[in-house]
């Protein structure tokens, strides 16, 4: 059967009648406060450590200088990446043709990230999966001919969207085809179902998990094996009208939607979506190693060391030389710089009634 997909993003809903995710649905408990902390024990150091905060999502931090997020989320340069309580600002953003992948570039350093999975091998692996959104919703239930009623899963209460970070557990059940699935341009993604089969954290995936990292252990470490993407749905009770989203783990006596809006007969666990990111390294390295050319300081200037600096917008810059002219100050200024990296004024000169500093 020819099912519809449930993208991660908003816009995507409006375009093409299919809708995004949000938060990490568990199949053992609705509790709002379940799994809200870093993992210990076994799942100590999984991945939750290199997750920052991307507008209402979710980056992970790969390289010195760059994050990794679903190019379907949005965001711009000059946006700023929230990680480990200090705010990185956006300045530049590199976006993968062949899947949903996006590379921002920050200002500053970050001062840990993580390593991408690069082996082939996910099938069968068990993963920890990181999102952020709304809560667990009311039971979805069908009623056989016996009168027998059973829970098939729990709609997403997109009304109590709460941001917060969440993670849960599942396996990698299958490699398929993005492309075929949602339309071109996404490779590889990563398939998981949520069968009820996994343990305490088993979890499916809802609007506003898109952007989230899905990690696997490679030997000691745990690393970056997708980026969240899409979920199965929306379902129905019959075969007509509009539906609603939910984490099904069983869909039998419900209904699901063909590639044409048509409602079928669902059956079988739903499945949740990652572009796989081993199929994408060579672009990923290609990025992150680039030769990418700093961007020049920015000189401020103040009549006072304890503060109130200001950028001098009329200060000529010379990365080339390592050079800044300005015009000569009619009293006391103090100078610093803004800039990504750590820079240090070297030596102030006046020159021509100007004042020439040099930096390193």
């Amino acid at each position: 059967m020819n099912r519809r997909h449930s993208a991660l993003i908003v816009f995507l809903a409006l375009l093409l009648n299919i809708v995004s995710a949000r938060a990490i649905i568990f199949y053992s408990t609705g509790d709002t406060n379940y799994n809200t902390t870093a993992p210990s024990g076994t799942l100590t150091d999984s991945g939750w450590q290199y997750e920052g905060t991307w507008g209402g999502y979710l980056g992970t931090a790969i390289a010195q200088k760059y994050f990794i997020t679903a190019h379907h989320v949005g965001g711009s340069v000059g946006q700023t990446f929230d990680f480990r309580g200090l705010r990185y600002t956006t300045v530049g953003v590199t976006n993968d043709p062949a899947s949903d992948l996006s590379l921002w570039r920050i200002c500053g350093t970050f001062p840990e990230y993580a390593q991408i999975y690069t082996n082939t091998n996910e099938v069968g692996q068990s993963f920890v999966v990181i999102g952020r959104g709304t809560q667990r919703g009311a039971p979805v239930t069908t009623t056989n001919a016996l009168g027998t009623v059973k829970t098939n899963g729990w709609q997403w209460q997109l009304e109590l969207y709460d941001g917060v970070i969440r993670w849960g557990e599942n396996v990698v059940t299958g490699i398929v085809d993005g492309d075929s699935l949602f339309g071109s341009g996404l490779g590889e993604l990563l398939q998981a179902t949520f069968d009820a089969n996994g343990g305490s954290n088993e979890c499916h995936l809802s609007f506003g998990d898109s952007g989230g990292a899905l990690f696997i252990k490679d030997g000691p470490v745990w690393k970056l094996a997708g980026i969240n993407y899409a979920v199965d749905g929306p379902y129905n009770t019959t075969n007509t009208g509009s539906g609603f989203e939910a984490a099904i783990f069983d869909g039998a006596g419900l209904y699901e939607t063909d590639i044409a809006g048509i409602w079928l007969p669902a059956s079988g666990p739903g499945s949740f979506y990652a572009t796989r990111v081993s199929a994408h390294v060579n672009w990923i390295n290609s990025v992150i190693n680039a030769n990418v050319a700093a961007d020049p300081p920015i000189l401020q200037s103040s009549t006072s060391p304890a503060g109130g600096y200001a950028d001098e917008i009329n200060a000529t810059v010379v990365d080339a030389s390592k050079t800044i002219t300005v015009a000569l100050p009619g009293g006391s200024r103090f100078y610093r710089l803004r800039a990504c990296d750590p820079l240090t004024i070297e030596s102030i000169q006046v020159q021509n009634g100007n004042l020439v500093l040099t930096y390193q």
